[in-house]
């Protein structure tokens, strides 16, 4: 049967005219017992945007009429973007006049109006909503009368109020989080929905979190067959099943994670060799053996995409009957595994490996503290307790700075920011905020890990089988341009153009900041310049690693790209090659597959940064008034951000600072007053007070009482302290004229500085006038 792929690849040539239906079937030659079939698969490929369908009854491929397939990003204030499906294309601006009723989420058509130029990504409007995003929204509801309601989403990407008739209300009262079925989009600012569901009032316990679980569409539960499915699994491995397998449960391994960690996906093993190089062994949970392809387990676990890790709970891909159990490589019991064994010389190249199904009994269940505490402050308790192991702890913290520094020496690019954990007590309340450590321990895990991926991608890359990589494009040439420009006011430069940057570039860059107090503000807009890593049936390389080949294979418990590799690799190990035929399944299945596993993921980030923002902002409520050090982490045209050393980021209002008018410099990333001159940019060192929290927006609003410019500190000159205004009704000592001083308040001084500003308009109005009477 003829599959999606030949029917795009034949309308992608180049002497392709769009063809009627009768005119495909008989280009392709279906016969009349697949001329239904044949039928159908048109009608699928047309529905979901792949091919299109015009007024003449002709079909074509959407890149011949301009137009290009993608998922719609919205925005607060109603413009979006248009991601393409397509690897390597620019996103597509979409006006707000050009939404057409699509949504943030929302599959679409948009057709082009304006090509990329140098300076402009390309324009456009959406055509046709191919497949709605989500037709659930939460929100808070508001009645209008004793008849009349409507629902303000929770997500402020979604501009229209949802009208609730009467009968559609579910007896819901003011101020309760509910769920909405969409009905439709009756308007730019409008739309109709019934309520389904009453989460309780937004002030109520356990609302908030619970209503970030419904807006992202986050499932609670399995469905019953899916359990069922899992129950039939048994708790332990037999003898038939450990047939065909390499036997490594003599090998000494453990596994290392975090304290809370449940899900144990990987373990690790390392030997030193007679010739002087090292054999890691990468053993990482066989999840496949375990979930069937197209099985009810399979299916949700596609839908799922990958576990979502809340701040106070955790939304599995796979019950916790595999991925806390049979599949989780817990201490001295047999498990079933898929190894990547490496041998690695002392510059960490990989001179020899192998991949195959084995069998493991891992010895230990480390932690990062542990091993730590171990490596580093050689802690006499713990190196007694583990000491059959402790010679091998030494050897990975050996090998893994062996193969950072390759890794960084070829050009993979290495940020160092701080991870902020948010500490919740069993009512789900935060107590408090710590940052979560990268050391050795991490590190060493890492860089494992990584070299497993790599290890992995490039060997099926070259069997040149169906696989689904881990990509990371090249930044786009504009927004590198901009970051280049904007190093050049601390003294740096790079080398070669930003259309042809390399990693190894950027890389040599961080080297240099290190140390510096402008460190953290080169890193930052470096970061912003990067794009977003995805999955993709195609290898185009990962940038950020400088690797040209990379994959995921090391969680399948947790993520479904490397569940669906893990099957790839059973399949060619057992049967050492592919059919025709299931090459040419996989090469249809893939893309699909890659691209939901993207969206899945921006879904359960989006949810995580969410929850945390939520627990962070509850944990800043009794701080309002507090007064703290911090470093300015963003710059924006309406104010500036400032990060405290726990992580909690807060915004002061352009509004607020009422010592000059200030105006935001793109290029510089700052924000420069007017008369005095005085530049504001990421990195200065500030103190702030706390004067405002707003939970339902997780905001954090911030006053400033000092600056602390960072050419000072760069200079190396002493800090110098600079006075800010106080809050409105208090009063401070300015200078006025002849050096004097006056009693001056906020509110004072900000109406007099309006006043001004009209007075000097009306003067110039004046003057023009005068000088066109002049003239006449």
């Amino acid at each position: 049967m003829i599959t999606e792929q030949e029917i795009r690849r034949f309308m992608l040539e180049q002497a392709y005219k769009p063809l009627e239906q009768e005119e495909l079937i008989k280009e392709f030659g279906i016969g009349d017992d697949e001329r239904e079939q044949f039928m159908k698969l048109l009608d699928d490929m047309e529905r979901n945007g792949k091919i299109v369908l015009t007024r003449t009854k002709r079909y074509g491929v959407p890149e011949r009429f301009n137009l290009v397939r993608g998922t719609l990003q919205g925005t607060s204030k109603g413009f979006g973007f248009v991601i393409p499906d397509t690897a390597g294309q620019a996103d597509i601006y979409i006006h707000l006049n050009d939404m057409n009723g699509a949504m943030d989420g929302d599959l679409v058509l948009a057709r082009i109006h304006k090509r990329k130029t140098d300076n402009r990504r390309p324009e456009g409007e959406i055509v046709r909503i191919l497949k709605r995003g989500r037709d659930r929204i939460v929100g808070t509801f508001t009645r209008l009368s004793s008849y009349f309601g409507f629902v303000s989403p929770d997500d402020k990407r979604i501009a229209a109020d949802i009208f609730i008739a009467p009968e559609l209300q579910m007896n819901a009262r003011d101020g309760q989080k509910v769920v909405v079925k969409l009905h439709q989009i009756t308007g730019r600012h409008s739309a109709e929905g019934e309520i389904i569901e009453i989460l309780g009032h937004k002030d109520d316990p356990g609302v908030d979190i619970l209503s970030i679980i419904r807006k992202h569409g986050l499932p609670e539960k399995f469905p019953e067959e899916v359990l069922a499915e899992a129950e039939k699994i048994p708790d332990t491995i037999s003898e038939e099943e450990i047939w065909g397998r390499c036997d490594l449960r003599e090998r000494t391994m453990v596994t290392i994670d975090g304290e809370d960690a449940r899900d144990l996906d990987d373990a690790v093993s390392v030997e030193r060799l007679e010739n002087g190089n090292v054999r890691l062994g990468v053993h990482i949970a066989d999840v496949s053996y375990y979930v069937k392809e197209g099985s009810p387990l399979d299916r949700e676990a596609y839908e799922r995409g990958c576990s979502v890790y809340l701040v106070d709970r955790v939304i599995p891909m796979l019950p916790k009957r595999l991925s806390n159990g049979i599949c989780s490589l817990n201490p001295q019991v047999d498990r079933l595994t898929m190894t990547c064994d490496m041998e690695i010389d002392t510059e960490g190249n990989v001179v020899a490996y192998d991949i195959f199904p084995s069998v493991i009994r891992t010895n230990e269940r480390m932690t990062y503290t542990d091993v730590k505490k171990i490596v580093v402050d050689e802690d006499p308790e713990l190196i007694k307790k583990y000491e059959p192991l402790v010679d091998d702890f030494r050897l990975m913290v050996e090998l893994a700075k062996t193969l950072r520094k390759k890794r960084l020496r070829r050009g993979a690019i290495d940020f160092n920011f701080a991870e902020a954990k948010v500490i919740v007590d069993e009512k789900g309340e935060p107590v408090d905020i710590v940052k979560r450590p990268r050391t050795i321990a991490e590190q060493l895990i890492e860089e494992f890990m990584l070299k497993a991926n790599e290890t992995v991608a490039e060997h099926f890359f070259r069997l040149e089988v169906p696989f689904v990589y881990r990509i990371h494009e090249s930044p786009d040439a504009e927004k590198l341009k901009a970051f280049y420009e904007f190093i050049t006011s601390f003294g740096y430069s790079i080398k070669g153009k930003p259309d042809q940057a390399k990693p190894h570039a950027l890389q040599s860059l961080l080297e240099k900041v290190a140390g510096t107090p402008e460190e953290n503000v080169i890193s930052t807009v470096m970061l912003r310049s990067m794009k977003q890593a995805k999955y993709a049936a195609e290898c185009i390389g990962h940038f950020g690693l400088a690797a040209p080949y990379y994959s995921h294979f090391t969680s399948p418990i947790r993520r479904y790209p490397d569940l669906i590799i893990h099957r790839i690799i059973r399949e060619v190990l057992t049967k050492g090659s592919l059919t025709v035929e299931r090459i040419d399944e996989l090469n249809e299945i893939l893309p699909d597959a890659a691209q939901q596993s993207s969206i899945r993921e921006r879904v359960a980030v989006d949810a995580e940064r969410e929850s945390k923002d939520l627990k962070i902002a509850e944990y800043m409520m009794d701080k309002i008034g507090d007064e703290f050090d911090g470093i300015i982490s963003s710059v924006t045209s309406f104010g500036i951000f400032a990060e405290l050393p726990n992580t909690v980021e807060g915004l002061i209002h352009v509004s607020f600072l009422t010592d000059d008018y200030y105006h935001y410099d793109e290029s510089s990333y700052s924000l420069i007053g007017e008369r005095t001159g005085r530049i504001m940019r990421i990195g200065d060192k500030v103190r702030i007070k706390v004067s405002g929290v707003n939970i339902d927006e997780r905001k954090i609003d911030f006053e400033l009482l000092e600056h602390f410019p960072n050419e000072e500190l760069v200079s190396g000159k002493k800090r110098k302290k600079v006075k800010i205004r106080k809050a409105s009704g208090e009063t401070e000592k300015k200078p006025g004229k002849k050096g004097k001083f006056y009693e001056v308040s906020r509110d004072d001084f900000v109406k007099k500085e309006k006043e001004q500003k009209q007075h000097k308009k009306k003067k110039k109005k004046k003057k023009k006038y005068r000088n066109k009477a002049k003239r006449k």
